[in-house]
């Protein structure tokens, strides 16, 4: 089973598992090709996450987020304000938009290194659908052309970006073939050269190249020294349920566990879906996780982070005191003894029971809106994440790695991998898989009705409730003392892949953020023995 939120990204990593490839073969045709057919979201040139959890028992994340150019400073940039909400934003929008918002990538050299040391098929064979979608073309859809459409302005500014996202002057419409002929070229030397291509051959000198010419900070060098970190996961327990994902710098799945011990003292199946009573106590516990988020977590290179105290039964249990269920109240950090709204998830399972999740971005829409000359490929704006104010647990420092609110979820059951979940969205990404794990364990939803119920959010200050829940539910935290503001989607499209480990049988779900679809792969070859053909008697 294959859940990416494009059906072509799907129907690329079902391709591999055809030919005989597993699940990590699968997930990297299939990233591969959303860099091409979701390319606002994802490519090479940004940072992620990857969570595997193999048949045997063994576990790897990579971290091969972006990390801040050596000749980054903390000062680099002015911020507007120096308070929420516009916090991170820095002037003329440099730390967004153009050659200085842009991070040292690390996701081709994640893609290329799960590969060799989990995959099945020859590398080439993995990059054949994005080339074929990058050269031929693809169906322009209605999320690409209207996502587009609200970043004209910025793609306008970079003829390179303008070439594949306005051709003649026009944004790209639903429908509209897209072909990325450049892309073809550069996902073609990916294929001869690996990682390589980036870390020190010839499309790693064009991005040096177009840094150096326009004000950049990205050095062949910087490109030369970047190096992924693995890890084994961290891991938590919820009501017989062995959560697990990557640590720090990751945030998302120290805090899913966090949030998910305070909520183990409560009885919140009993409360209801979307109830005023849940809806309240999910906010409360949201404030407390980000206040925490904000107080102690960074790159871990660089900051002391309590990692064992926060996801600690006896800290949940000393946090629930401080949640009133009567009335709205700021969380603070407890004491110990930022990001973007799009990025792209892909789940898969394979036959012989490994599951890997995987949270991938180039950050916000486009990215720094920036394409290298030549190369068809956009290039990130992670820098966006950092704390443009100096001194902070986040601000920036040469090489140092950001934030990420990244999720990618794998969820077990008597050892076994049950469920591998995740979203784009930004510091609504952890919040928004907290609910999913939920619904699902607590409220008994099945994939698909966990992944589409509507979803809050909050951070300590504006409440956000999608239009699914209900106008009372609105009035009735308001009356707690919320400040509710009602909004289109929380985070983007969640997908997922469920293990009936009784029968194996799967479940793969996408929801209507995105234009997400699962994919999957049943029967098998022919069985030699079987002589039996009703159709000829004896």
């Amino acid at each position: 089973m294959v859940s990416t939120n494009h059906p072509l990204g799907s129907a690329a990593g079902l391709e591999m598992l055809a030919m005989g490839g597993n699940a990590v073969d699968a997930a990297i045709a299939a990233v591969f090709a959303l860099s091409v057919v979701e390319p606002m979201m994802v490519g090479p040139l940004g940072g992620g996450y990857i969570n595997l959890r193999k048949a045997d028992g063994t576990s790897l994340c990579i971290d091969n987020y972006t990390m801040a150019p050596g000749a980054a400073t903390a000062d680099m940039y002015t911020p507007v304000s120096d308070t929420w909400p516009d916090y991170l934003l820095t002037v003329d929008a440099e730390s967004q938009v153009g050659h200085k918002a842009v991070g040292v990538p690390g996701n081709l050299k994640g893609w290329d290194e799960v590969h060799q040391l989990h995959g099945r098929l020859e590398w080439p064979t993995l990059l054949q659908p994005a080339i074929r979608y990058a050269r031929y073309g693809f169906a322009c859809s209605e999320y690409l052309s209207r996502l587009a459409a609200d970043n004209e302005a910025d793609i306008a500014r970079f003829p390179e970006t303008a070439k594949t996202f306005r051709p003649n002057g026009r944004i790209v419409a639903p429908g509209d073939l897209v072909r990325q002929p450049d892309a073809a070229d550069s996902y073609e030397l990916i294929a001869e050269e690996r990682s390589e291509a980036v870390y020190g051959g010839a499309l790693g000198q064009a991005i040096a190249d177009d840094m150096a010419a326009n004000g950049g900070l990205i050095t062949l060098a910087d490109l030369a020294a970047y190096t992924t970190v693995h890890n084994d996961p961290v891991r938590g327990l919820y009501r017989g349920h062995e959560i697990s994902g990557p640590p720090p710098g990751n945030s998302g799945i120290t805090l899913i566990i966090e949030m998910l011990n305070i909520l183990e003292g409560f009885d919140i199946a009993a409360m209801g879906f979307g109830t005023p009573e849940s809806s309240h106590l999910l906010l409360e516990i949201l404030k407390i996780a980000f206040a925490d988020r904000f107080a102690y977590l960074g790159d871990p290179q660089t900051v002391d982070i309590p990692l064992e105290w926060l996801t600690s039964k006896e800290y949940a249990a000393s946090r629930r005191d401080d949640i009133d269920m009567t009335k709205a109240s700021a969380a603070v950090a407890g004491t110990p003894a930022a990001g973007s709204n799009y990025t792209t998830h892909l789940t898969v399972a394979d036959g012989e029971g490994n599951v890997i999740a995987m949270t991938q971005t180039i950050n916000e829409l486009f990215g720094s809106k920036v394409t290298v000359p030549g190369t068809g490929l956009l290039l990130n704006n992670t820098q966006a994440l950092f704390d443009p104010h100096p001194g902070q647990p986040n601000s920036i420092s040469p090489g140092k790695r950001v934030v990420s609110s990244t999720a990618p979820t794998i969820v077990s059951r008597n050892g076994r991998p049950w469920l591998g979940i995740g979203t784009p969205g930004g510091v609504r990404i952890f919040p928004s898989v907290f609910q999913a794990l939920v619904n699902i364990i607590d409220h008994g939803m099945s994939l698909q009705e966990a992944v589409e119920a509507p979803r809050l959010w909050t951070q300590g200050q504006v409440v956000e409730l999608e239009s699914g829940f209900d106008q009372s539910l609105r009035q009735e935290l308001a009356a707690l003392g919320h400040q509710i503001e009602v909004v289109p989607n929380v985070a983007g499209g969640m997908n997922g892949v469920q293990i009936d480990l009784a029968s194996g049988h799967m479940m793969g779900a996408a929801c209507w953020r995105a234009d997400g679809s699962p994919a999957a792969l049943a029967g098998g070859g022919a069985n030699a023995e079987v002589r039996f053909n009703p159709l000829v008697s004896e």
